[in-house]
Parts: structure tokens; C-alpha cells; sequence
């Protein structure tokens, strides 16, 4: 079974209502996920490969922040996992193949901006030496792709945008539950338990407040 390893570091308030991250890196021995705080509550990524210097972007809404997330970390970055084709998931995508032409842009759906490569349940490909394993996750939309990398030596990451959070899931947009159970049960939870899982937005807190209203007693919730 899946452990949620998914740690959200550094949390300050944005407002009353909404709390986000810190840029951080998170280190999986051999591989780096850099943590790109992005929007109101959206979260980026830059995932790389240390053995080759090659890394890949989850999900760049803002292509700004995101290019400059690049240039810090020095690496050469020619693709993009996109999870979802809502705006601020996909939104940036044109903007980034403008400044950044050559690039591949992954994704399950043809509603994504500037897709170049469409990819199904169990397609795999590679960044640098890390493979890359496409999940069919749909329910939150119906062509939603969650990305699962593993690399020799490395603790394996899933970055299931906005099918799985912590304490939660995706709202039911394009979905039916059993695609949802089948997507959290079924496929998710069966990642090996060293599994990191990287999810698309910080909902932790309201997650949280809500499981708390419906299990008052779950001592998981408790303070």
C-alpha cells in the first residue's frame, strides 16, 4: 500500500483562507524535486534526474517562475508533464513553448495546450535515466494523467495533480466515483510504500478541517 509521504514544509498564511509552501527541494538520493509554489494554491515541480544533469516540469502555469526555477538549479529541461487541461494546470503551456521552443509537452487529453506527445494508461518514456509510467487517473477530468518516476537508487515520486492530495481527493468535475475509487484504490494506493506523492494544490489544512467534520473521532485527523 501507498504511504502519503507528500510533506508540505514552511506553510504561511496567504490569506484567512488560504495557506501555500515555500519553494523547497525535496531529495529522493539520486533524484530532486524542487517544489514551485505557483498561483494562489497551485503547485509546479522541476524534477531532476542528478545522474545526467536532466530534469522535466510538472504542471508549469506560471512559465516565469517556472524558467527561473531552471536556470537556478542549472539543468537541461526539454519536457513537460501536464496532468490536466484546466487553466491552471495547462495555462501556461503556449507561453512556455514560445520562450522555450523543442520541448515536449506529455498529457492524456486533447484539450491541453501546445500537446505534442499524447500518452495512455502504462506508456512509458524517460527522463534522463528515470522512467516515466503513465496512470489513467480520470474523474476529476477525463483525460487526467498522474506520472509515477522512478530511478535506480531513488525513492520513487507520483505526481497525481489533481486526483490525489493529502487528506483528500479531486472534485468529481468530469468523473464518476468508481472511476475515482478505481484511480485512488486500484491503481495509487498499490505504489510501492516509499512512494512520495506530489499533488497539484496545498488543500491540506481545509482537508483536513473537513475529514475532522465527518470523523470526529479518526485519531488520523486529531491535532
Amino acid at each position: 500500500m501507498l504511504t502519503t509521504r507528500y510533506i508540505i514544509r514552511s506553510l504561511h498564511c496567504l490569506s484567512k483562507k488560504s495557506f501555500h509552501s515555500l519553494p523547497t527541494f525535496h531529495d529522493h538520493r539520486k533524484m530532486k524535486v524542487n517544489l514551485i509554489p505557483l498561483l494562489e494554491d497551485n503547485y509546479g515541480y522541476l524534477i531532476i534526474d542528478e545522474s545526467t544533469n536532466v530534469g522535466a516540469v510538472v504542471d508549469p502555469v506560471t512559465p516565469k517562475t517556472v524558467l527561473k526555477a531552471i536556470s537556478d538549479a542549472g539543468v537541461k529541461v526539454e519536457q513537460v508533464l501536464t496532468t490536466h487541461h484546466h487553466w491552471d494546470h495547462a495555462g501556461g503551456n503556449e507561453e512556455l513553448n514560445t520562450k522555450k521552443p523543442g520541448m515536449t509537452f506529455y498529457g492524456g487529453d486533447d484539450r491541453i495546450g501546445a500537446l505534442n506527445k499524447t500518452v495512455a494508461h502504462n506508456d512509458t518514456f524517460n527522463i534522463g535515466s528515470m522512467k516515466v509510467t503513465c496512470f489513467e487517473t480520470p474523474c476529476h477530468t477525463t483525460g487526467h494523467i498522474s506520472y509515477l518516476v522512478e530511478g535506480e537508487g531513488a525513492d520513487p515520486a507520483v505526481f497525481t495533480g489533481d486526483t490525489l492530495f493529502a487528506a483528500g481527493c479531486g472534485r468529481f468535475f468530469e468523473g464518476t466515483p468508481p472511476q475515482m475509487y478505481r484511480a485512488l484504490i486500484e491503481i495509487l494506493s498499490t505504489l510501492p510504500d516509499n512512494t512520495r506523492v506530489y499533488c497539484g494544490h496545498e488543500y491540506t489544512a481545509q482537508n483536513l478541517k473537513f475529514a475532522k467534520h465527518v470523523e470526529p473521532d479518526n485519531p488520523a485527523v486529531l491535532p
